[in-house]
């Protein structure tokens, strides 16, 4: 039987040229684009044959060459009147020993088929399937980059208004910003870059589907990381985060180094870096506090910049409640409850808000048994037995046995006016001065409940 000489054609210099280009254009790997060409090479022999069980495709993939070869097998005579399948796959002894004395029945002869062969609907077809995989593996290429950014903050460029949703582009696809996704009252004009959050990357037959939102909690966190070197290499570490989108944030940050101060890194010098975040939000005003694992000092400083009497938080319940001064009251519960709505988001605690006033008239200190005496400028805490409370159950500003608002400085960082955290070690720090006492929330009892 005699031997093919299976070396590829030496003529690949235009495909492995456009191969190229392909590949540098579309990021599409060069074997991807050949495996294209071969199937498309063997659908291009089923339709012109009936089959292509019996075709081999010889590819050089170095050389970007290759050849078609159809194996027809030796029978002593052809059928009278051959089908078009019979025909691509037998050949009769005679015309076997034409081409090489040697065939015997049974034997394959290799023929080469040459593209121009293929009819015009066999190069369509052939075309069509080339088409197809550049389509797949663009897709592919595309959803794989951006379900790496999933969960990540990316940059997109606004272009146009689709009813109420807006359409970003983010480079090598777009993606749809829903109305619930956006922050109430933002407006966008096109070709505005904004910086969006990757909620989700799923596959579709027509191309990635990107979820991004402007209103994700994630989305602050993702940009104190890149404004916060000490969050970017974990030294400061983001617990908790609660947001309003467009009103205000609370955000709790703790530090594995003592040396460290995690509320000063987030403010910078001047307060640079938090406003860098606030302007990126567009004003969004944001508070930051310690974060700590007894809950009556996390709830303390959550309720920042009111400043707190007492704190009794119970652990299994996830309840707790809050005795503030008199005058403290409005701006612990903040404007339309705000404050204490945060609070109760970002601690996971549901927060019950009195004043001094009213825990006294309602028996709330005896309750508790706990002692408490008013006196000029000071209040103290004891307890039934005439000691102190103790942790985990009580705040008590001057006693100073829990958390002492008083008794460690305090910044705050607005976007016009900067922190002094860089001079002096924090408590806590806002983004914003605190809101005014309004008339309808002083002298009022809150309860907060966070989000299930």
């Amino acid at each position: 039987m005699r031997k093919l000489n299976k070396e590829p054609i030496e003529s690949g210099s235009e495909l492995k040229s456009a191969i190229e280009l392909l590949e540098k254009e579309k990021n599409i790997s060069k074997d991807a684009l050949l495996d294209a060409i071969q199937s498309s090479l063997l659908r291009a022999c089923n339709n012109s044959f009936g089959t292509a069980d019996n075709v081999e495709v010889l590819m050089d993939r170095d050389a970007c060459t290759y050849r078609v070869i159809q194996k027809k097998t030796v029978v002593e005579t052809m059928p009278e009147h051959p089908t078009i399948e019979e025909k691509a796959t037998q050949i009769s002894l005679a015309e076997a020993k034409m081409k090489d004395p040697g065939y015997e029945v049974g034997d394959t002869v290799p023929f080469e088929i040459k593209s121009k062969e293929f009819g015009r609907i066999a190069t369509g077809v052939a075309k069509n399937v080339i088409l197809q995989r550049i389509r797949e593996e663009e897709r592919r290429v595309v959803y794989n980059d951006y379900f790496e950014k999933e969960h990540e903050v990316i940059t997109g460029v606004v272009q146009r208004y689709s009813g109420k949703n807006v359409s970003v582009s983010l480079g090598r696809c777009e993606a749809l910003l829903m109305e619930n996704e956006q922050v109430p009252g933002e407006t966008f004009k096109p070709n505005e870059r904004i910086k969006l959050y990757v909620v989700s990357v799923k596959d579709n037959p027509r191309g990635p589907r990107i979820t991004v939102s402007r209103t994700h909690p994630e989305l602050v966190k993702r940009l104190f990381e890149q404004e916060v070197t000490e969050v970017r290499d974990g030294t400061v570490e983001i617990k908790a985060i609660a947001r309003e989108a467009g009103s205000r944030t609370k955000m709790a940050v703790w530090s594995k180094d003592p040396n460290v101060d995690p509320v000063g890194a987030c403010v910078g010098v001047n307060g640079a870096r938090v406003n860098a975040v606030v302007e990126e939000l567009r004003g969004e005003k944001i508070d930051i506090i310690n974060w700590d694992e007894n809950p009556a000092y996390l709830i303390e400083n959550a309720l920042s910049p009111a400043k707190v009497i007492l704190v009794m938080a119970d652990e299994e319940e996830k309840e707790a409640i809050v005795i503030v001064p008199d005058y403290q009251l409005s701006l612990a519960i903040g404007k339309e409850g705000q404050n204490a709505r945060l609070a109760a988001k970002l601690t996971g605690f549901k927060i019950d808000i009195k004043s001094e006033t009213q825990a006294m008239e309602s028996g709330l200190f005896e309750e508790l048994g706990i002692d408490y005496q008013t006196q000029e400028g000071s209040a103290e805490i004891t307890s039934a037995e005439g000691e102190n409370a103790g942790a985990g159950e009580a705040a008590a500003d001057a006693s100073g046995t829990e958390a002492a608002p008083e008794s460690a400085p305090e910044a705050e960082a607005a976007p016009d006016n900067a922190s002094e955290a860089e001079t002096a070690p924090v408590n806590d720090a806002s983004a914003a001065a605190p809101e005014e006492e309004t008339p309808e929330a002083a002298g009022a009892e809150a309860k907060a409940e966070p989000e299930t």
